[in-house]
């Protein structure tokens, strides 16, 4: 189970986007994440006419590193770690600071 999972907000802590938040997207099997308007990234992309897709420079968000962002704790209005614990035998994830448990 991961510590960090899709639609979940989070904060950046490290990084030249430290402080931005944003709405976890993708989670990809390799430790990286897709966060919404965070490391925003310039594409120059090829227009293809048979879609009728135009040409030109786009932004789009850049994948960015677990360990670089931190659970957004909306009670507490600060980033949270994430702990794992046992109830009625299932695993379940819960704010460290406060024992709360996330809504999955």
């Amino acid at each position: 189970m991961l510590k960090i999972k899709k639609n979940d907000e989070v904060v950046v802590i490290s990084g030249r986007s430290k402080g931005q938040r944003g709405e976890v997207l993708e989670v990809r099997s390799d430790g990286r994440l897709i966060v919404s308007g965070v490391n925003l990234l310039k594409k120059h992309q090829r227009g293809n006419p048979n879609l009728g897709k135009p040409g030109g420079i786009v932004e789009r968000e850049g994948p960015i590193e677990a360990s670089n962002v931190a659970i957004w704790n909306e009670d507490e209005t600060r980033a949270d770690r994430v702990g794992f614990r046992l109830e009625d035998g299932a695993k379940v994830r819960y704010f460290k600071s406060t024992g709360k448990r996330l809504e999955d």
